[in-house]
């Protein structure tokens, strides 16, 4: 949701579709790590503190957000542009 609201953002400031999809992915990739990360540390610390099951639990957390953030952002993105190179839209509609 986070790059579709940048995307629409860059599209307000007046730029091109295939510049929009860029910048959206670019300005959105800081907050949605950052946002991961903090996850990714309490899973860490979860691992370290816990035993047995929190351990387990710990780890499936980790791997979860890893394949999360990855979905987000390396996925989305190959879709967008896949679609973009083969309709060539003038517009975006977000």
């Amino acid at each position: 949701m986070l790059i579709y609201e940048r995307i629409r953002e860059e599209t307000r400031a007046g730029r091109g579709p295939a510049r929009a999809i860029e910048l959206g992915y670019e300005k959105a990739l800081s907050a949605i790590v950052d946002g991961n990360l903090t996850t990714v540390i309490t899973a860490g610390i979860l691992f370290v503190m816990g035993s047995g099951p929190v351990k387990g639990f710990a780890v499936t957390l980790f791997f979860g957000i890893i394949t999360s953030v990855f979905a987000a952002i390396f996925v989305t993105r190959l879709m967008v542009v896949a679609w973009f190179e083969r309709r060539r839209p003038k517009t975006i509609n977000v």
